[in-house]
């Protein structure tokens, strides 16, 4: 039982160093206008509604962390805002069906524009950059809608790992049962 967590928890980290790895490396090629998807929501979002809050805010946590220490600036304020979207997102993990994927991309869509929506507030808008608008509409909706087309390729894969690790658990409780 033991060795199936450690199992779920060394996939995950590879999950969110691959994600984290993607955004930074690979994604800034794949550029569209300045605009970049938002790989670190994905994954934090996924795990927060199909695992629950607890793994959410986990996941968002490091997520945030490994963020924050590529931007250098202040370190806990990115893995806050992951957290609190990996939270959030649990909350649904009650109404959450596998076959459905309008609740993913509604929810991932929602986080990545709240995340645009905090930082634009908590970033340029207490330095008194009341250009709302325009960061509006040139980075947070653009940004999002590439998120949404990215979700679209990512999640279904995610989904994948998702159910092969919850088959792994469940065969390993059977067994004890």
């Amino acid at each position: 039982m033991k060795s199936i967590k450690i199992k779920r928890i060394l996939v995950t980290a590879v999950i969110i160093i691959a994600a984290y790895l993607l955004q930074t490396a690979v994604f800034p090629s794949l550029e569209i206008a300045g605009i970049k998807p938002n790989f670190m929501m994905i994954v934090t979002a996924s795990f927060g509604f199909m695992r629950g809050p607890r793994e959410g805010m986990l996941v968002g946590f490091f997520s945030g962390l490994l963020t924050d220490i590529q931007s250098g600036e202040m370190i806990g304020f990115y893995a806050l805002i992951y957290l609190l979207a990996g939270y959030i997102n649990g909350l649904f993990e009650q109404i959450y069906f596998d076959e459905d994927i309008k609740l993913p991309l509604f929810l991932i869509a929602g986080s990545d524009l709240a995340y645009g929506l905090v930082v634009y507030i908590l970033t340029f808008l207490l330095r008194s950059d009341f250009n709302f608008l325009y960061y509006l509409n040139r980075i947070i909706i653009p940004e999002t809608i590439y998120t949404i087309v990215i979700t679209l390729i990512v999640y279904p894969l995610l989904l994948f790992i998702n159910h092969k690790l919850e088959a792994e658990e469940k065969r390993s409780a059977s067994k004890f049962v």
